[in-house]
């Protein structure tokens, strides 16, 4: 499940742990509560399809004794009118049957698919707006299991919901006119009922266990293939396909045994059910035989009797059968609402105002940030960046400088310290301004479905013409046109039709037509040749120009040309000045140059 552990002032951390099936399987009115919320906006339809369910139990009640009706008052009296009368009525019935049946199940299905609309719609919003943090330790398979499958079980919840009601009026109304038919017969036949109650008290426990361990089974075979599938160039490359084989057959042999198990379980109440239904029918027809022949009961009754049994034993399977999927749906709603209830960490304050920027420039005062309560970061960072400055950031890998990125967007919050951008503090401007002014590119790029255009574009209005323009400057230009359809091409989930560099030449593009202010470059080269490399750091010469620029690297070539460079370990600023100083200093940095030292990864 998900939870909020606030263990420090300074930190929240935000993590998926492991579903307790058992404990969210179970009947939960909390659940069932916050559901109903959903349908409120459609109260009328609601009313509606429980009007139509109601009208079509009322109708199958009905029935038998329009048959006893028949029976006893028209054939047993040879009436002609009263038979033709009731041929009518029954006509009637059966047309209201049909009608009431189809819009139960139109209205409820359409309720169902707006429900999981809205459902969907608030979890996607409510997701964009979660933390860094939360991103960080959430694993995408069970994520996506909750978005999709979680919400399609909210819907078996409510069509199972509105049937139950109807099944146990039904019940009620079959058990009360058994009696009034003839509390003889009633009596003997409710007498059936504790029996049945007595199998499902043994076989309800067994049958949860059995359906859980099938759930709990299956996401673990989800779990493995999604691993294996997203690693299959490793797995290739390692020639491990038959060892990642026996694994999967280990996991999916254990699935198969546990859900056959469950699945006998779920057949299991069947045989029972069917048995009581035929006894109960044969003492209608024994008990009944006999007073009919002594002229006790009418023969319509008898009939009648033997259609409310299968009426009665009817909702009885159908409840039976919606244990399983209440089981699920409380399951699912649990993961959902406990997802939809996970405080937004990074928001703005009620009296943010949009940020302006005039000169662009940052100011880092004693910020201290760790991810972890127990596991700070950085500590006491003092910095200042210029206008139009561009600074490096360099370091070993965890010395901080990614997070400092991180923390200008305000990704995360800082435990201490200050955030300025034009004498602003970051906490008390809007996000959405805030994002609107920082352009940034990451050492992995991201690239989405849709055209290379779309691509670029992403979130402004800029032009085709502005595009193009942009993707010649950064050098993009030249393998787009030798794409299929230029810009137009359709670009696969993650730009698997491109390669790595070609993708992070489309980052560089999307960031540049953005047109914002401050520029940062996380680790943006890290996976470039050096001859792309070079054309993008000409380009950057002119990108940079007018902006406040913030390059992350690794490869200490990448900075050189910076009018300041940090270097940062361990959380702290070692050295801080531009090249030819730092060279001077004798430090860290200077020691890798002397060493012909490309990279902070060669320490």
């Amino acid at each position: 499940m998900i939870s909020i552990n606030k263990t420090s002032k300074k930190v929240k951390k935000t993590e998926f742990l492991e579903d307790n099936l058992e404990v969210i399987s179970s009947y939960d009115q909390e659940v069932l509560n916050k559901f109903i919320t959903y349908l409120k906006p459609y109260k009328r339809k609601v009313l509606a399809g429980l009007v139509a369910v109601l009208l079509f139990a009322g109708v199958v009640v009905a029935i038998p004794v329009l048959v006893k009706i028949t029976i006893d008052n028209a054939i047993s009296e040879k009436n002609s009118l009263a038979l033709n009368l009731m041929f009518v009525v029954l006509i009637i019935a059966s047309l209201i049957h049909m009608f009431s049946n189809y819009f139960q199940q139109k209205l409820l299905g359409k309720i169902g698919e707006n429900v999981i609309y809205d459902i969907r719609t608030k979890m996607f919003n409510h997701l964009q707006k979660l933390s860094m943090s939360f991103a960080d330790k959430t694993k995408y398979g069970g994520l996506m299991s909750r978005v999709q499958g979680d919400v399609g079980a909210l819907q078996e919840l409510f069509q199972a919901g509105i049937h139950a009601i109807a099944d146990i009026l039904t019940l009620i109304c079959v058990a009360i006119i058994l009696i009034t038919l003839n509390w003889i017969m009633g009596l003997m036949i409710l007498i059936v009922l504790p029996i049945l109650i007595l199998v499902k008290i043994f076989w309800l426990p067994m049958a949860r266990r059995a359906f859980l361990d099938a759930s709990k089974a299956r996401s673990i075979v989800s779990g493995v293939l999604n691993e294996h599938l997203n690693g299959v160039r490793v797995t290739q490359s390692l020639n491990r396909e038959i060892k990642n084989q026996e694994i999967f057959d280990e996991k999916i042999a254990d699935s198969l045994y546990k859900q056959d198990k469950a699945a006998k379980y779920g057949s299991g109440i069947m045989p029972p059910v069917e048995t009581l239904t035929g006894l109960s029918m044969a003492i209608i027809i024994i008990i009944g035989g006999y007073l009919v022949i002594n002229e006790s009961i009418e023969i319509g009754i008898m009939v009648a009797s033997l259609l409310y049994i299968q009426r009665l034993f009817d909702p009885i399977r159908t409840l039976t059968m919606h244990y399983s999927v209440v089981q699920r749906a409380m399951a699912s709603g649990h993961r959902i609402f406990e997802l939809l209830e996970l405080p937004i960490e990074i928001k703005d304050e009620p009296n943010s105002k949009p940020l302006k920027i005039e000169k662009g420039k940052i100011e880092l005062k004693n910020v201290s940030f760790g991810y972890e309560s127990n596991n700070q970061i950085l500590s006491d960072i003092n910095l200042s960046i210029k206008e139009n400055e561009t600074i490096g950031l360099v370091g070993p890998t965890g010395s901080g400088k990614t997070s400092i990125a991180a923390l200008i967007n305000r990704f995360y919050d800082i435990w201490d310290g200050e955030i300025l951008i034009d004498n602003q503090d970051i906490r008390k401007v809007s996000q959405d301004s805030l994002g609107l002014n920082i352009s940034m590119v990451l050492q992995d790029p991201v690239i989405f479905s849709g055209t290379v255009l779309e691509n670029i574009r992403y979130r402004t209005n800029a032009s085709d013409e502005e595009i193009i323009e942009a993707s010649k400057t950064v050098g993009a230009d030249e393998f787009i046109n030798r794409l299929p359809d230029t810009y137009s091409t359709h670009l696969y989930e993650g730009g698997s039709n491109l390669s790595i560099g070609e993708k992070q030449l489309i980052s560089f593009a999307r960031a540049l037509v953005c047109d914002s202010k401050i520029f940062i470059l996380d680790e943006a080269t890290a996976y470039i040749d050096s001859y792309t490399e070079l054309k993008i750091q000409n380009a950057l010469n002119k990108v940079l120009e007018n902006r406040t620029g913030i390059i992350i690297a690794h490869r200490l070539s990448t900075i050189r040309n910076a009018d300041k460079i940090v270097v940062l370990d361990k959380g702290k600023i070692l050295e801080i000045g531009p090249h030819d100083e730092l060279m001077k200093n004798k430090g860290l940095y200077s020691n890798l140059w002397a060493k012909h030292q490309s990279s902070f990864d060669d320490l």
